[in-house]
């Protein structure tokens, strides 16, 4: 099945995608549901972030060419990791499929796209083994984690290197039945491919990942996880970045300068 959610005059609500209709619903992905109203022109629907988790967990150098690439531009620091452990993005920062990507007005330099692969929580997960977190897992949607490399770089945290309103772009779709461990994760630039990878060529796939946070950190419907990237190609305003994983569908978002006006 296929989630999106959208901007109601009354508020945010989910429909289920069948081809270019999207088929409003009273409950979500996580209750029950039921069909009610008309189908929907699915061009015609004002697209939200698929989820709006209650905590927004992350992945980092997860794939080993990331690792690699990182220790080759001399980030000596850098080394895999031995353990999965996440860290956390901010909910102020997403977005949907479609909208805007804004770069802050003090910020001359590139910034970098990362596809990722992101599992969307489905159920209350406390102490769970890893076969309870495959199946606690509800669907997958895809995102961006936007990177400003130099802030990364200069300031003691991550707080506006990955934080900056816009920087998280997620979506367009929750989807629940496809292995995205088979899939091919795909960045593109202006229309150009700048990357490709295999999305389950993981150090720790999803399923390790939840079942550890889940030790110390009771993880909550609609709780998303991103799963890492394996490339970050450049982008600057003017360029519409796409990040597609077969399966799941395209994430395509323009990129634009803050104004300040």
């Amino acid at each position: 099945m296929i989630w999106c959610r959208y901007r109601d005059v009354e508020g945010p609500r989910f429909a289920i995608v069948d081809g270019e209709k999207a088929q409003p619903v009273v409950g979500s992905p996580f209750s029950s549901h039921y069909e009610s109203g008309d189908p929907l022109p699915l061009s015609d629907v004002e697209l939200l972030p698929p989820v709006e988790p209650r905590t927004f967990f992350c992945a980092g150098l997860n794939y080993r060419a990331h690792v690699e690439r990182a220790l080759e531009h001399g980030h000596t620091s850098v080394v895999a990791p031995e353990r999965p452990e996440v860290g956390y993005r901010a909910n102020s920062a997403l977005v949907a499929s479609g909208s805007p990507i804004v770069r802050p007005a003090d910020y001359p330099y590139p910034l970098e796209a990362e596809g990722e692969l992101v599992a969307v929580v489905g159920r209350p997960l406390r102490h769970c083994s890893v076969d309870d977190a495959r199946a606690g897992v509800v669907g997958w949607t895809i995102g961006n984690d936007v990177s400003a490399r130099w802030w990364q770089r200069s300031d003691r945290t991550l707080w506006r290197a990955k934080n900056c309103d816009s920087f998280k772009p997620m979506g367009p779709f929750l989807v629940t039945d496809v292995d995205p461990m088979a899939s091919t994760t795909t960045v593109r630039v202006n229309g150009e491919e700048r990357a490709s990878f295999a999305t389950g060529d993981m150090i720790f796939d999803p399923f390790q990942y939840i079942s550890e946070v889940s030790r110390y950190i009771t993880l909550s419907p609609g709780d998303v996880l991103w799963m890492g990237t394996d490339e970050t190609p450049p982008f600057v305003p003017g360029d519409t970045v796409e990040v597609s994983i077969s399966g799941l569908g395209t994430l395509s978002n323009p990129v634009v300068e803050e104004d300040q006006t």
